[in-house]
């Protein structure tokens, strides 16, 4: 029969043999904000201050308001106005600058003539993302500059025009969108890492006789060395938020509690797999590198995190299915921006369950007290 007794004091058990590694108090405890805040401050897809030369042949009012209109969107920088647009294509080679931007002679004229009035837009491709971007803003302010021209010449008020509104993240500021992102990614890693070593470790100190000879069952054995870890993985889920919050400004308007019941869930089932992880391989150096391969490049690649599913792949969107972090990244964006509640997140919930009873299947599967011979 179970005894929560016996539980305990394999979890007791369990702490002091940690409280006794340094490292494994390390990344138990600073690990996980070090990475939240690295991440945080390394990983944005806001573009700023984008390096512009531009070639006014024209030289007239118009070109210079087509070029303040490019400096006062906050995007571009007008660093460098060589004479010609050879020198740019030499600017773009070394890298002083993101694009070029050309206004041929006659532009005005154009303009004044209700004509097309084309200019040329040079961007360095090298980096897709960047270049894609820059194009966008400069669409929108060429967009704009057209439409304040036309009014202004026909003297009409402006026309119909549809008026867009971002909800949850307003600001489009990337970091609303990766920190509830990363809390997913790193608790993933951390989790399956600490429990990688748990069977590991008795394995290779010798114990493992010891607990074989006690009279606890192999699920008091997981659950008790799962407490600990549980623990310590609510405390680093809450200091992550935290920092989330008040260090990036992330906005919480979601409930606290069903965020910590799905968490609870979803260590129960990353810890579970790291403990599975070391009881089949008994080596710590071993359990914690592929606990990493496991837990961290799904999580990564194949969440939704920095890709989206629905461009990738059948066959990987088909994978992803069975990615923990797929689910848990959705309710902790789910959660901090959009305050969605288990009606909108039950199949989440769902998943995060059978993820938990996964993970606690498989480490007491794979646990065996007997000792070969």
């Amino acid at each position: 029969m179970l005894s929560l007794r016996r539980t305990l004091a394999v979890a007791r058990k369990e702490w002091i043999q940690l409280k006794r590694d340094p490292r494994s108090m390390v990344l138990a405890f600073g690990m996980p904000v070090m990475m939240l805040v690295f991440f945080g401050y390394a990983i944005s897809w806001d573009i700023r201050d984008l390096q512009l030369a531009v070639v006014d042949q024209d030289r007239t009012a118009a070109s210079r308001l087509l070029i303040d209109a490019f400096e006062a969107s906050g995007y571009f920088s007008v660093v460098d106005r060589p004479a010609n647009a050879a020198a740019i294509e030499d600017a773009l080679v070394h890298g002083r600058v993101t694009g070029g931007l050309i206004i041929p002679s006659g532009f005005a004229r154009d303009l004044g003539a209700r004509r097309p009035a084309p200019v040329q837009l040079l961007l360095d491709g090298g980096d897709a993302n960047t270049a894609t971007v820059a194009l966008n803003y400069s669409a929108a302010i060429v967009s704009g500059y057209s439409r304040d021209v036309l009014l202004e010449e026909r003297r009409l008020e402006a026309p119909a025009a549809a008026e867009t509104r971002v909800w949850y993240n307003p600001m489009l500021a990337s970091s609303n969108m990766i920190v509830p992102g990363l809390i997913a990614v790193v608790m993933s890693v951390i989790a399956a890492m600490l429990t990688a070593l748990t069977i590991a470790r008795e394995w290779e100190r010798g114990t493992m006789e010891q607990l074989a000879a006690t009279p606890v069952h192999r699920l008091e054995v997981v659950g008790g060395k799962l407490l600990p870890y549980l623990a310590i993985g609510m405390f680093d889920v809450t200091t992550t938020v935290l920092a989330g919050v008040l260090v990036f400004g992330v906005p919480f308007r979601g409930s606290v509690l069903l965020l910590a019941a799905m968490t609870l869930l979803f260590l129960l089932g990353a810890l579970g797999l790291g403990m599975f992880i070391s009881a089949v391989l008994k080596s710590q150096v071993l359990a914690t590198q592929v606990a990493m391969v496991a837990t961290y490049l799904p999580a990564l690649l194949l969440s939704g995190f920095l890709f989206d599913i629905a461009s990738m792949p059948a066959v990987l969107r088909v994978v992803s299915l069975v990615v923990p972090a797929r689910y848990y990244i959705s309710v902790t964006r789910g959660v901090f921006l959009k305050d969605i509640g288990i009606d909108v997140m039950w199949v989440q919930g769902v998943s995060m369950v059978l993820f938990a009873a996964v993970g606690i299947a498989l480490a007491t599967g794979a646990f065996r007290k007997r000792i070969a011979a």
